[in-house]
C-alpha cells in the first residue's frame, strides 16, 4: 500500500486525512498549525517537519490549502515538495486554485518526473467528514486510475474532467453555479418575506419542482433558522470567485453573473460577514429590502 503524504489540516484537510487514516494508508503529515497535526498523529499519523520531508517520505503528496500562492509556496518554494519528491512519484493537489497554475506547477513538476493531478473537491466541511466529497481531477489517465482508490476514501465520487487544469476548470464552473443558486435563493426568499408569504412554505412548495435543487436543500433551511456557522465562508468563495473571474479573462469568457455575486460577497464582506457561510448571501438582500427572511 502507497505511503500517503498530506500537507494542509484545515477544515477540510483534516478530516480528509483521517479518512485515508481509517482506510488502513500510512500517512506522514505537515501543517503550520501545531494543533492539528498532534490531533492527526494522534489518529495515527506521522508528523513531518517540513513539505520536503513529507515528500521524502512518501509515494503519493496530497496537499489541500487556501489558494494559488499557498501551493506554488508549498511545492515549489524553499523546501517544497519538489525537493523531496522521488522520481515517479505523484502530487495531488485537491486545493481550489487557478487552473493555470495548476498547470504551471504541473510542468514544473514533470522537469524532475514527477507526476501531477489537480483534483479540487465540493462538498464542504460535512462531506469531507463523512467521506462523500464530490473530486474533480485533471491528469493524465493511468495517473488517475492509479490513485482512484486513494481518492474514493475520500470522495463519494472522483471524476477525470481532462488533463492538469481541467479539474480547476470544473470546480470553478462548480463554484459559479452554487453561488448564483445562491443568490437566486435569497432574492426569492426575501420576496415571499417582503410580500407576506412566509418562506419556508414557499421553499416547501418550490423544492420538488424545476426550481428545486441540492443548494437549497442545503442553504435554505440553515437561511430561515438563521444559521450561518461557516460550512464553506464567504471568504472562501470570493476567493473562488476571483480565480473564476481571472479566469474568464484570460480565455475570453465573459461572466457577468460571477461578477455581480462577487460584489454582493464583497460589500458582505466590508460589513463583517466574511467569515459566515456562503448561505449569509440572503443578508445582502435582507438589507436592501429592510427584512429578514425566518421561519413563522
Amino acid at each position: 500500500m502507497k505511503k500517503i503524504g498530506f500537507i494542509g489540516l484545515g477544515i477540510m484537510g483534516k478530516p480528509m486525512s483521517k479518512n485515508l487514516l481509517k482506510a488502513g494508508y500510512s500517512l506522514v503529515v505537515f501543517d503550520l498549525n501545531k494543533p492539528a497535526v498532534e490531533e492527526v498523529v494522534a489518529a495515527g499519523g506521522e508528523a513531518g517537519s517540513s513539505p520536503k520531508d513529507v515528500a521524502s517520505k512518501s509515494d503519493v503528496i496530497i496537499t489541500m490549502l487556501p489558494n494559488s500562492p499557498h501551493v506554488k509556496e508549498v511545492v515549489l518554494g524553499a523546501n517544497g515538495v519538489i525537493d523531496g519528491a522521488k522520481a515517479g512519484s505523484i502530487v495531488i493537489d485537491m486545493s481550489s486554485i487557478a487552473p493555470l497554475v495548476s498547470r504551471e506547477i504541473g510542468e514544473k513538476l514533470a522537469e524532475k518526473n514527477i507526476r501531477f493531478m489537480d483534483a479540487p473537491v465540493s462538498g464542504g466541511e460535512p462531506k469531507a467528514i463523512d467521506g462523500t466529497l464530490s473530486i474533480m481531477v485533471g491528469a493524465k489517465e493511468a495517473d488517475f486510475e492509479e490513485c482512484v482508490p486513494i481518492l474514493k476514501c475520500m470522495g463519494a465520487s472522483a471524476v477525470l474532467c481532462g488533463d492538469v487544469g481541467a479539474g480547476n476548470v470544473t470546480k470553478l464552473a462548480n463554484q459559479i453555479i452554487v453561488a448564483v443558486n445562491i443568490a437566486a435563493m435569497s432574492e426569492a426568499l426575501v420576496l415571499a418575506t417582503k410580500a407576506g408569504v412566509d418562506p419556508e412554505s414557499v421553499y416547501k412548495a418550490i423544492r420538488g419542482g424545476l426550481a428545486g435543487s441540492t443548494v437549497l436543500d442545503a442553504k435554505a433551511p440553515l437561511v430561515m433558522a438563521r444559521k450561518f456557522d461557516p460550512g464553506f465562508r464567504i471568504n472562501l468563495h470570493i476567493k473562488d470567485l476571483n480565480n473564476i473571474l481571472e479566469t474568464g479573462h484570460e480565455v475570453g469568457a465573459p461572466l457577468p453573473l460571477s461578477a455581480s455575486v462577487m460584489e454582493m460577497m464583497q460589500s458582505l464582506k466590508v460589513d463583517g460577514h466574511g467569515d459566515k457561510d456562503h448561505g449569509g448571501l440572503v443578508m445582502f438582500y435582507e438589507k436592501l429590502a429592510n427584512t429578514q427572511v425566518k421561519k413563522d
